[in-house]
């Protein structure tokens, strides 16, 4: 058996990450359906610890105390991206999006709920199969994992990543069809000429830096910023704790990230960078998954089997049913439909599924502009937020 320290486990994981970059690579199905590559080369090495285990072998003893670290430091990261300023960008539109995708997500947890409640599994089943991993993604599952573990919930933290998995992949595959169909239905107006161009590019922020100094004294606010985000964040946590709340260890800092972000619009005395902060925020995510996944104990899922396909399935009927509701509240017209296939992805997944099956339908049906703007700023920046709220309240606030 071969024991690795922790420096040692985080460049395992960077090995890993670096598989599934090449397996993404290599199967285009994997890439057809955005799964992301942390998640394939942690999975796979997943495998050979089952096959092993199978055999009663131990391949290797992973030290994972950084795994925290950098799970704290992602969120971080969304934190310090949660800018209000940004819900001035078609406002409205935005909140109203934000609105329905946090209202959704509740729904989540409510039909988890239920479908553990008639297997007679631990409530919190429900919650983990819900929104901790539909809308979360892989990331919030993970992070969440250990509370649920708390709680009762057994084998959560493979759950997690088989829920999430699934979410991704259904995203993936259903959205486009589900918004083909009430374009169809309902006798949407599409642009002329739609499908001959390339697709829009992401609506992110866009930082040109002048010279290799800039970038790097940007890039040292945004470090030193987010190490002081968490260093003040472990304090407020220490005291949501002492009040009794069931919190994940990234709560305090994110909330200290989002408070910092916003002075910071409203004074302009640190002018930090979206882009620096969300790719900072991007390495330290792939790190983390890579390393949870590596110590994932996939036999754990005996018996969840069924209970998750049946979730799943009622899931996806419910994301693609609320596609009409989103059409009507958003503006009845072409855009808002392409706005309805985003948020099928992000509330299966992840923003990147989001921005997949969008892209699907504007290169076969022409540009949508103002899809392009709401759906990924409520993905990207304001829904992970948002739902650690919803998450943690459920795991507080719902009887046993």
């Amino acid at each position: 058996m071969i024991q690795l320290d922790a420096v040692q486990t985080v460049a395992f994981g960077g090995l890993t990450l670096f598989a599934g970059y090449a397996l993404c690579r290599m199967i285009p199905v994997l890439r057809r359906y955005n799964l992301p590559e942390p998640v394939v080369g942690g999975l796979l090495v997943a495998l050979l610890v089952w096959w092993a285990h199978s055999r009663d072998t131990t391949l290797f003893e992973l030290d994972t105390s950084l795994k925290v670290p950098l799970m704290i430091a992602f969120f971080t990261t969304l934190g310090i991206n949660a800018s209000v300023r940004l819900l001035r960008i078609s406002g409205r539109q935005v909140l109203t999006f934000l609105i329905i995708a946090s209202l959704f997500a509740v729904l989540q947890n409510l039909i988890g709920i239920g479908v553990a409640k008639t297997f007679g599994l631990h409530p919190m089943f429900g919650v983990l199969a819900g929104s901790a991993t539909l809308t979360g993604g892989p990331a919030t599952g993970m992070a969440f994992a250990p509370l649920f573990e708390k709680a009762g919930l057994h084998g959560a933290e493979t759950l997690a990543i088989t829920a999430a998995m699934a979410g991704i992949i259904c995203g993936g595959v259903f959205g486009g069809p589900v918004i083909t169909v009430l374009l169809q239905r309902l006798k949407v107006r599409t642009p002329a000429g739609g499908g001959d161009g390339e697709a829009p590019p992401d609506e992110s922020i866009i930082v040109r830096f002048p010279n290799e100094s800039a970038r790097e004294f940007d890039s040292l606010k945004s470090i030193v910023v987010l190490l002081g985000a968490m260093w003040v964040g472990a304090w407020v946590s220490q005291g949501f704790g002492a009040l009794g709340l069931t919190l994940p260890a990234y709560i305090g800092a994110m909330l200290v990230g989002a408070v910092i972000r916003n002075v910071d619009d409203y004074t302009g005395l640190i002018k930090l960078s979206v882009p620096t902060t969300d790719l900072i925020g991007n390495i330290c995510l792939a790190l983390f998954l890579a390393v949870a996944l590596m110590d994932l104990k996939l036999w754990e899922l005996a018996g969840m089997g069924i209970p998750l396909l049946v979730n799943l399935v009622i899931q996806v009927a419910a994301v693609a049913l609320f596609a009409v509701p989103i059409f009507y509240l958003m503006g009845r017209d072409y855009d808002a439909a392409v706005m309805g296939g985003g948020f099928i992805g992000f509330m299966l997944g992840t923003t990147a599924n989001a921005m997949a099956v969008m892209r699907r339908l504007v290169q076969r049906y022409g540009m949508a502009p103002r899809a392009f703007l709401v759906a990924p700023l409520v993905g990207a920046f304001f829904i992970d937020f948002i739902n650690a709220l919803i998450i943690t309240g459920f795991l507080n606030f719902w009887p046993a």
